[in-house]
Parts: structure tokens; sequence; C-alpha cells
């Protein structure tokens, strides 16, 4: 089966695992170079990037989700605050004019990964 996995930036990686951890990602791979993070057919993969300036990323993905509110209300609980500026944070999910819905997750080091469902 072909796939896809979105390399993204990590200022720590401990940080970001445990980050996603609160997600439901479990760590698959980790060395001094790279972290791998799985969750059912999700794979996210990481690269140390020690000075990033969250405020300054341009990193992102599509998380394409079969049940994108429930994704959404367990990033609530996991305590990602529902707000407009700042990292990491929550932005629940609303009907695009093309019929699908999408929200969005920024992660701790200024990720966008957006929240993509029916």
């Amino acid at each position: 089966m072909d796939r896809a996995t979105p390399n993204l930036p990590s200022r720590d990686f401990a940080a970001t695992a445990a980050f996603y951890g609160r997600l439901g990602f479990a760590e698959a791979y980790r060395d001094s170079g790279w972290m791998i993070l799985d969750r059912g057919g999700m794979t996210l993969e990481f690269f140390p990037y020690p000075d990033l300036d969250p405020a300054d990323s341009s990193f992102g993905a599509c998380l394409r989700l079969a049940d994108v509110d429930q994704f959404h209300t367990l990033c609530a609980a996991a305590g990602v605050p529902d707000v407009r500026s700042g990292w990491p944070r929550l932005h629940p999910p609303v009907r695009e004019p093309w019929g699908g819905r999408v929200g969005a997750l920024v992660d701790p080091d200024g990720s966008l990964l957006r929240l993509i469902g029916e």
C-alpha cells in the first residue's frame, strides 16, 4: 500500500511525544535525529529543530479523519485550548463550501494540522 507521512519539526522530542501522546499517538521510533508517532492509520514523523520559533513556522499537514468531531473532542479533553492565537491551539470543525468539514490543530511547535472529515 502506498502512503505518505508528513515530516514536521520538533523543538524537543520528549515534549512533542508527550503532547501527541495525549491525542492517542504512540512512539514507534526515536533516535537523536528522528521520531515517528503512530495513531491508527496515521503516522507523523518529526525532525529536530531546536531553534524553531513557532510564530515563524510554516509547517503543516492534513489529517483526514473518519470522525473529525471525535478527534476534536479528544483534543479539547486533552487540554488543547480553543483560542485564536498562540500554540498549541484548536479550532472546531466547520462545514466548507465543498461539503467537507475542516478544523485545525496547531501543535506546540507551530505546525498546522488541518483536521478534515465528512
